[in-house]
């Protein structure tokens, strides 16, 4: 099947950007899988589908709107109404959508279906039900996670914790909801936040360290234990933590409807909530050579793996694909 990528050159689309699941996921991953040929359209602000000579089975954008500052899309794509070519869209923040219409943006560029890492009834929180979506893994780069460093050789008094948190300050909190008409990075992180309160927990920042894009790894693979804590819904967090050979302390609950991932409690991660993650970290730091700590961390590992690589995520939107031709 071919495949036509139009995009616009954009920080998140680049290979040096603080995180290269975009640029790996699109311009890598894609190219490895056996049935479908990708061509690359680079455009500006308009593109024309004349451009598209010869056939082709699917287009594919990573945006469906160009509003914020990091413009993935053009503005216009001349010819789709002319064209029966299904385009299949990689939405950007579902929760954006409280700030522009989806609908509109859905017609402009004709999206005959969304796909995303989120489980479906996260997405369809925000989007209509008639639209068509399929969860769809992307972020982790297998070759990332090669050759790291053993687990009995990494830090085992301190446990991990990296990204974005919340400001602990409710009138900060409030204005920022206010201001972006949606979840504040409280919201989002609530115990990752509560995380950094504890002296065991090492923190580092999303930006201000070295390790950012594809060099996170080498960040991860100091520690035995990492959090991936996403109070809202799962993050990619979720998918490069345990290959990097991690016991991954996972906020999995009702509410982030984490379990879709395939995680199990206990086997391939340690589940956490707000409730019990202080005794789970210390029944982790008062007996951190216990093997069955390494035998999780590797469990996760081929789980992730298997189940959840970019490669994976590939085929799962190959099938999508199919469905639409």
């Amino acid at each position: 099947m071919k495949i036509a990528f139009i995009y616009r050159s954009c920080p998140s689309l680049s290979s040096d950007y603080f995180f290269t699941s975009l640029y790996n996921f699109f311009f890598k991953a894609l190219k490895r899988n056996k049935e479908i040929e990708v061509t690359y359209f680079p455009s500006d602000k308009t593109f024309d589908i004349a451009k598209l000579q010869g056939k082709f089975d699917a287009i594919l954008i990573p945006d469906n709107q160009n509003i914020t500052g990091d413009i993935a899309i053009p503005d216009e794509i001349l010819g789709l109404d002319k064209t029966s070519i299904p385009v299949i869209c990689k939405p950007g923040d579902l929760h954006d959508v409280l700030r522009f219409d989806p609908m509109h943006f859905h017609e402009k560029y004709k999206i005959d279906a969304y796909f995303e890492m989120a489980p479906s009834a996260y997405f369809y929180k925000y989007y209509p039900k008639k639209f068509k979506f399929k969860t769809v893994f992307l972020g982790l780069e297998p070759e990332l996670f090669q050759n790291l460093t053993p687990f009995e050789n990494r830090i085992k008094n301190k446990i991990l914790n990296s990204g974005n948190i919340g400001n602990t300050n409710p009138l900060s909190r409030m204005i920022v909801k206010l201001r972006q008409k949606g979840p504040s990075n409280y919201d989002f992180y609530k115990l990752r936040t509560l995380c950094n309160k504890l002296p065991y927990v090492d923190y580092t920042p999303t930006l201000q360290h070295e390790f950012i894009g594809n060099k996170y790894p080498l960040l991860l693979q100091q520690y035995r234990a990492s959090i991936a804590s996403s109070t809202i819904t799962p993050t990619r967090k979720y998918l490069e933590i345990p290959p990097a050979g991690c016991l991954t302390f996972m906020e999995i609950t009702e509410k982030n409807l984490g379990n879709y991932l395939g995680y199990k409690n206990n086997e391939s991660a340690i589940f956490i909530t707000e409730k019990n993650y202080k005794q789970k970290f210390k029944e982790f730091l008062n007996d951190p050579d216990n093997k069955i700590w390494g035998e999780i961390a590797q469990s996760g590992k081929n789980h992730a793996m298997t189940n959840l690589s970019n490669d994976k995520g590939v085929e799962l939107l190959v099938d999508l694909i199919k469905e639409l031709i």
